[in-house]
């Protein structure tokens, strides 16, 4: 059904692309679990950074396989047009090694773009099921393969999944990436996207189980890559995302710490009270009526870099367009997760057995 889903929404039409949000580390703390069930089909709200007043176009069609019209080449209609075409996995030196699985330094390209990773493989015979993880802001400068989600990744591949961490281009070993790209994060959701098709051609992977996890920025990138290509994956899990609002994560992270890219952004594409529509074009939530994928949020109370509001309200938005989407806040739980980071993860296993029919 995914594959269907896929190939009714693939179109011929190619526009270059670009892609935004980060935040720092913080330390976590601990506490209970508050739990907010699975979606079911609601009459939607208007959201009025999704939906302005007067402006219905603003938004995404009811229908997944109508596609918005595009205003700017930089934007997820843009790149919903893309056919992302991924080249073969390449594993390039071998890493670490335990009893349940394998790992390796990997590439793959991106519209000839090369992208590096890590990929871990489990011992057995296989096929496996595999989930592409798409980590959150590092200081590129800073930034080492693999790096972000090493803890997530691990537990992944000791439970039997293929996992690969894709590093993004601008990081580590991959191609560089623009200025541009790297504000509007719609080149990074390129990528995770390829990692996902690159998967598909590996025979040690079931392509017809596959998800997308990811944390912080990386969850902004995977709610992207739902709206941008619906029916890539079967599930997807977020951790502490940042907002689905582009203009929060340019106002909490970029304004603060970057403000002289912040300014020659403006200076190309004009503020939010100049250019709204460009920036409603970058937001995940304008196009939620796209989703088709389970989605399961996880978000810490006390998280002090992506505030657990912007969860809740990512959360509301994609149930008032009946997408099957949960919420999990842990109640004390900071940004990196520390004291609840194992039940997280026994959670997000047992979201994704069930939705991957496991």
């Amino acid at each position: 059904m995914r594959r269907l889903v896929a190939l009714a929404l693939a179109t011929a039409l190619s526009v270059p692309l670009a892609a935004c949000s980060d935040e720092p580390v913080h330390d976590p703390a601990g506490g209970p679990t508050e739990t907010t069930p699975p979606a079911s089909p609601v009459p939607s709200s208007a959201d009025p950074s999704a939906t302005p007043s007067g402006d219905p176009s603003a938004s995404g069609s009811a229908d997944p396989q109508a596609l918005p019209p595009v205003r700017h080449r930089v934007s997820l209609p843009a790149l919903m047009r893309e056919d992302v075409r991924a080249g073969r996995l390449r594993r390039t030196e071998p890493l670490a090694s335990t009893a349940r699985w394998r790992s390796w330094a990997a590439t793959y390209t991106v519209d000839g773009a090369t992208v590096s990773g890590e990929l871990l493989v489990p011992r057995g015979r296989g096929p496996f099921p595999a989930v592409v993880l798409n980590h959150g802001y590092i200081d590129p400068a800073v930034y080492t393969l693999g790096r972000g989600l090493s803890r997530e990744q691990e537990w992944l591949a000791a439970a039997g999944f293929v996992v690969l961490h894709t590093d993004y281009r601008g990081h580590a070993g991959s191609d560089p990436v623009g200025d541009v790209d790297r504000e509007s994060r719609l080149a990074y959701t390129r990528d995770a996207i390829g990692a996902v098709k690159t998967l598909e051609q590996e025979p040690y992977v079931d392509d017809d189980r596959l998800a997308m996890l990811g944390r912080s920025m990386g969850g902004g990138v995977t709610l992207n890559a739902l709206v941008a290509e619906p029916g890539l994956v079967d599930a997807a899990v977020v951790f502490a995302s940042v907002s689905s609002r582009f203009v929060d994560n340019i106002r909490q992270f970029t304004e603060p710490n970057r403000p002289e890219e912040l300014a020659r952004y403006y200076d190309r594409f004009g503020t939010p009270e100049e250019s709204p529509r460009f920036y409603r074009d970058l937001s995940s939530r304008t196009f939620f009526d796209r989703v088709t994928e389970p989605v399961l949020m996880l978000h810490g109370s006390a998280d002090d870099t992506c505030p657990v509001a912007w969860s809740r309200q990512t959360h509301g938005l994609l149930r008032d367009v009946g997408a099957d989407a949960e919420l999990e806040v842990y109640a004390g739980e900071g940004h990196a997760f520390g004291p609840r980071f194992a039940d997280s993860m026994r959670r997000t296993l047992e979201f994704l057995r069930v939705h991957l029919r496991l």
